[in-house]
């Protein structure tokens, strides 16, 4: 008698189970800042407190700019005309400020976390 049967059912029940674990999480709530002529859009971020979420920072200028935050900690290089994913949190309410490295007198940023 062969166990084929018994491991091919036991691998669709497995496969179902995580399929139905997948479902049910959550994505992490995704916000966009766009670097333009060495300035972030927008300048102020409000994000919900005590969530972790995803960052998307595009970069439309011709050359690169580093997203560096000392509060946040974070630190990303962001190519000309590129983007990146930065995760963050989740956080406390307050203030974050971020900057970019490369033009830190006019690439300037905060999130506020409420």
């Amino acid at each position: 008698m062969s166990n084929t049967p018994l491991m091919l059912l036991r691998t669709c029940l497995i496969a179902s189970l995580l399929g139905l674990a997948a479902r049910g999480v959550a994505a992490e709530p995704e916000f966009v800042i766009t670097i333009k002529d060495h300035q972030f859009d927008p300048a102020e971020l409000t994000l919900p407190a005590d969530t972790k979420i995803k960052l998307l920072v595009k970069n439309l200028d011709a050359t690169p700019e580093e997203f560096e935050s000392h509060d946040l900690h974070r630190e990303k290089l962001i190519a000309a005309n590129g983007e990146v994913v930065i995760y963050i949190g989740p956080l406390k309410s307050g203030i974050y400020k971020f900057f970019g490295d490369f033009n830190q007198s006019t690439a300037k940023g905060q999130v506020v976390v409420k």
